[in-house]
């Protein structure tokens, strides 16, 4: 999820399809986010309207064999020490990273992916699960080695971060099952109540969207703010609120497994050909940036980076090729 501050006007570029929650506080402007086994590893049966996920401890995670000439690109420090130190968030944010079923194993999309890159360059991986801000005080000091933690690439991060991306970074409008309209801008949401996670690039969107249907002579959006995500799903189940927008992997998650939503727009990145991408995260210039972006190419042309998404039903958040520090969402202007 990306989160945003100021005042700045926010465009956005929309798509028609959709996918899921993650509100995470942050205490300085570099911090702001976005925001192997089967596919759909069932862990019950589903019924007609829902999807089962595995989320035991046993994950039986995608891997692929080591490649010798990248791994020969990691620096020698982490090469002799053995094991890739990933920083990503704690919580229960599925299906990015959330725990399993014993409470204590990290499972997830950023999980699988960091498992894979790991297997790529013959290292281990060894989770390190903290606050969001903490992903980035990590890396700072050396102690991470990578975060995969859905973090944007903004122009403000690449000024102290090489990143490379792997994903698309969707938020979603989430509506209660059976409904009938789509949001492919501004004035399909003219008048209709909308949850929103505070502080976030979605509540921006979503005002900056108000804004525009009053100039336009349309009726406004009601904006509602809830305090857990519990609060806002009864809210949309009792007609309170008409959608809650908010990150496209939790809102296809939930819409999946609860078979009580539906995802019914979607919004991809700032301005007309800027798109949102998420990255795996390193300290500029440590080394480390490009075999990322090289293990992470290798791992989609060897179909694994394909399985892992589908395993948590985000292809259509997938991307053809990694990146390595493309253009990020824009530095705002005070």
């Amino acid at each position: 999820m990306i989160l945003l501050k100021g005042s700045t006007t926010v465009s956005v570029l929309i798509r028609p399809k959709v996918t899921a929650f993650t509100t995470l506080a942050v205490a300085a402007a570099l911090t702001l986010s976005a925001c192997g086994g089967p596919a759909k590893d069932a862990s019950a049966s589903a019924s007609a309207s829902k999807v089962s996920f595995n989320t035991s401890p046993d994950q039986n995670r995608y891997s692929a064999p080591k490649d010798d000439s990248i791994a020969a690109e990691v620096p020698a420090a982490i090469r002799s020490r053995g094991t890739l130190e990933i920083g990503n968030s704690k919580g229960s944010t599925a299906p990015l990273t959330f725990f399993a079923t014993d409470n204590k194993t990290l499972i997830g999309v950023e999980t699988d992916m960091a498992y894979a890159i790991a297997s790529v360059l013959g290292l281990k991986v060894h989770y390190n699960p903290v606050s969001f801000e903490q992903v980035f005080v990590g890396l700072d000091s050396g102690k991470y080695d990578v975060g995969v933690t859905n973090i944007t690439v903004t122009e403000l991060r690449k000024q102290k971060y090489d990143m490379a991306t792997y994903r698309k970074d969707a938020q979603a409008f989430e509506a209660k099952k059976g409904a009938t309209w789509h949001v492919t801008g501004p004035k399909d949401v003219a008048g209709k109540t909308i949850a929103v996670p505070t502080g976030t690039s979605e509540e921006k969107a979503l005002l900056d969207w108000s804004a525009q249907n009053v100039k336009a002579g349309r009726k406004p959006i009601n904006v509602k703010y809830y305090q857990d995500e519990s609060a806002v799903y009864l809210a949309l189940q009792s007609g309170q609120i008409d959608a809650y927008l908010h990150p496209n992997p939790e809102a296809q998650y939930h819409a999946s497994v609860s078979g009580q939503t539906q995802v019914v727009g979607e919004i991809i990145g700032s301005g007309k050909n800027l798109e949102g991408l998420i990255a795996a995260t390193t300290k500029k210039g440590n080394g480390l940036g490009k075999p990322l972006n090289d293990a992470i190419n290798y791992l989609i042309k060897k179909g694994v980076y394909g399985k892992i998404l589908a395993r948590w039903d985000l292809t259509s958040d997938g991307v053809s090729t990694s990146l390595l520090n493309p253009p990020g969402l824009p530095i705002e202007k005070k």
